[in-house]
């Protein structure tokens, strides 16, 4: 190993140098053998933040298993629904999640075995404790079978639309879907020996969101392969104060957000204390998974002067449909996206449109795109379609190939309301809304209407002590928005109550929206 001293993850004031973090997942993946692991056998990450999150997977990794994310926020049936889904055979769990486990481990039948990461006082008698287990070994154990960049990584969705699903991405095809830096296809070390020697060129990454999602997972997992440092939260909800005084004490270069869940309450505290952080580190920001509204990266960039803020148009089941990159030099609008190399726009019947043209169609990507849903070969065939003899996953997200041939991101589908036969998506309008200086967050759904089978609602989360009606929301979309997307209820709530990974509960809104036009109609 080159350079064993340098340091891979920091969390907090614990850091981890890469000699420890490579000999220990050694030793994690020994134990996982020992435990009667067998080739590609599941493995659930069901942790917070910290070293031992990476070190996990990445030992996973070396024994040829397949690391699986688990929201610690799930309840225990989710939990036992995931896992079970999942056919997990070991669960390596933080200390401090043990009592959510307790009451439903008669019930996971598949699991072999339990690791429990903390103190070793915490650690309950049926676990196995992590300190025993991850003890430093020179060399990885040794398989009866080999390594493979085929080997799969799980990664659970979301959930919000419906039930999670485990996205199979073979290794190598996520490493090119989320190259982003032109690196080699194959392992170059003549490349590594250079940016190592050069530890400027060595990237310092900060995920936002916490690891057990995937976009944190896998932005962190592609600092790791080029050689640079994870810096991690302490704290299980998003501080700001946390998160700006890491990006300075820690030089971090790359900060990974969830759209303006993440970057409102980010600029807001650099606008509410101004010198307070310089940001002179950072040199890119990238968000993926929802909307990032270009006020707030122009916000974002009076303070992150020289940085690059860059939409990716990713979810789980695809990498590469498009990006969007704004700088202070160059402009860019919302929810405008160059296409990737592989990405087109279908039609209803699998056909690409062209650019210019008025129809609505949905986002593909061919090339490195998932095997599929696991266990799920119904939902992977309407996903990942062969259309004439070409292999694409298709997420669904709609949008519109521009004459100048970037794409109008409309949104997922869905989540679509239709009202009167008309399609609209929610997050055109929440784009919209969220223009209003008295909006601090929205979220846009379709409730029951007797005459047109939905009408556009407005959830709204408003800034500490603003007002907000809806005829001013409705002056402020017309002009901007075509008649049919203005809402027609305005139901303002405490807060969104976004998730780590900044989505909204889409069902749950909807919910709560036709609860309150109901009791007042």
């Amino acid at each position: 190993m080159l350079q064993p001293e340098s340091i891979a993850q920091q969390h907090g004031q614990r850091s981890q140098s890469w000699g420890e973090f490579d000999q220990g997942a050694n030793g994690v993946a020994a134990w996982l053998l020992a435990a009667g692991c067998q080739h590609q056998d599941k493995v659930a990450l069901y942790m917070y933040n910290g070293p031992e999150y990476m070190q996990a997977a990445f030992a996973c990794l070396k024994a040829s298993l397949v690391p699986v994310n688990t929201n610690y926020r799930y309840t225990q049936n989710e939990l036992h629904s995931l896992w079970d889904n999942a056919d997990a055979a070991v669960v390596v769990f933080d200390a401090a999640l043990r009592h959510t486990i307790e009451d439903i481990r008669a019930r996971c039948t598949k699991v072999r075995a339990w690791l429990c990461v903390g103190e070793v006082s915490d650690c309950p008698v049926w676990a196995s404790p992590w300190q025993a287990q991850a003890q430093p070994l020179p060399e990885p154990p040794h398989t009866a079978w080999d390594r493979s960049g085929d080997d799969l990584i799980l990664i659970y969705t979301g959930g919000t639309t419906g039930h999670p699903r485990g996205v199979m991405w073979q290794q190598h095809d996520l490493y090119m879907a989320s190259n982003t830096t032109a690196d080699p296809p194959e392992a170059d070390m003549e490349l590594v020996r250079q940016r190592v020697s050069n530890s400027a060129q060595l990237p310092v990454g900060l995920p936002a969101a916490p690891l057990m999602h995937g976009t944190a997972f896998v932005f962190a997992s592609t600092v790791l392969n080029r050689g640079g440092k994870v810096v991690t939260l302490t704290h299980r909800q998003l501080q700001m104060d946390e998160l700006l005084d890491a990006v300075d004490e820690r030089q971090v270069s790359e900060l990974c957000i969830v759209g303006d869940a993440f970057c409102r309450p980010m600029v807001d505290a650099l606008d509410a204390e101004p010198g307070r952080w310089k940001l002179a580190s950072l040199k890119a920001v990238s968000s993926s998974g929802m909307m990032w509204s270009q006020p707030n990266k122009q916000r974002l960039l009076q303070h992150a002067k020289a940085a690059v803020l860059v939409d990716f148009l990713n979810s789980s089941e695809a990498s590469g449909m498009g990006r969007a990159i704004s700088s202070r030099e160059r402009g860019g609008e919302a929810a405008q996206f160059k296409p990737g190399k592989h990405a087109v726009v279908l039609d209803a019947q699998g056909r690409p449109l062209p650019p210019g043209s008025p129809e609505i169609g949905r986002i593909a990507v061919r090339g490195n795109v998932p095997l599929g849903y696991y266990g799920d070969p119904e939902k992977t065939a309407a996903t990942f379609p062969v259309i004439d003899g070409v292999r694409y996953a298709i997420p669904g997200d709609y949008a519109r190939l521009e004459a100048d041939g970037s794409i109008a991101l409309l949104g997922r589908g869905s989540v679509s309301i239709n009202t009167g036969g008309e399609k609209v998506f929610p997050e055109e309008v929440e784009e919209c809304i969220k223009l209003l200086p008295q909006v601090r967050d929205a979220v846009v759904v379709g409730v029951p209407h007797e005459r047109f089978g939905e009408s556009v609602s407005a959830v709204v989360e408003l800034q500490p002590g603003q007002m907000l009606s809806l005829d001013e929301i409705t002056n402020h979309a017309h002009g901007r928005l075509a008649g049919h997307k203005v809402p027609r209820h305005l139901i303002v709530v405490e807060t969104i109550g976004r998730g780590p990974s900044g989505k909204a509960d889409y069902p749950g809104l909807r919910r709560l929206a036709q609860e309150r036009v109901l009791a007042i109609s």
